[in-house]
């Protein structure tokens, strides 16, 4: 691929632009849409599938607002498979790392919610039964 005169590569930019321009108002869009400031969607905030939806909406266009710049802005899509390889491994080792650290996070979150839960059940249970004779007897 050769250079482009500065017309084109002007053309290019403000395509880019408008590109990003246009995803990020839809994201806009959808993420007030989910949290039911727009009339008539307000539904969406009180299914856990709308709510669903609009993460996976949001992500997927984060995603190739992302994929675009990179591609586009920082040339990679110009560069040999094995540059671009180089770039893209790491950083699918780094989303690999976020999901696990979320799962791990989470799994923590539920134990300690397990185990607070399990601590009250046991003090009202003990609150609950009168005390035992053999508790009350003085040890001589």
């Amino acid at each position: 691929m050769g250079h482009l005169s500065y017309e084109d590569a002007k053309k290019g930019v403000f395509k880019g632009f408008w590109l990003l321009l246009i995803v990020t108002l839809i994201e806009v869009f959808v993420s007030l849409a989910g949290k039911g400031y727009i009339p008539g969607l307000e539904f969406l905030e009180d299914y856990k599938m709308g709510v669903f939806a609009v993460g996976l909406i949001i992500a997927v266009l984060s995603l190739y607002k992302a994929y675009f710049i990179v591609y586009e802005f920082m040339h990679m899509g110009m560069e040999v498979p094995g540059l671009r390889m180089t770039v893209l491994m790491p950083m699918l080792l780094l989303v690999w790392a976020l999901i696990a650290f979320f799962s791990e996070g989470q799994y923590w979150n539920d134990s300690r919610q397990t185990i607070i839960d399990k601590n009250n059940i046991q003090l009202e249970d003990h609150q609950n039964k009168p005390p035992k004779k053999e508790d009350t007897k003085k040890i001589n």
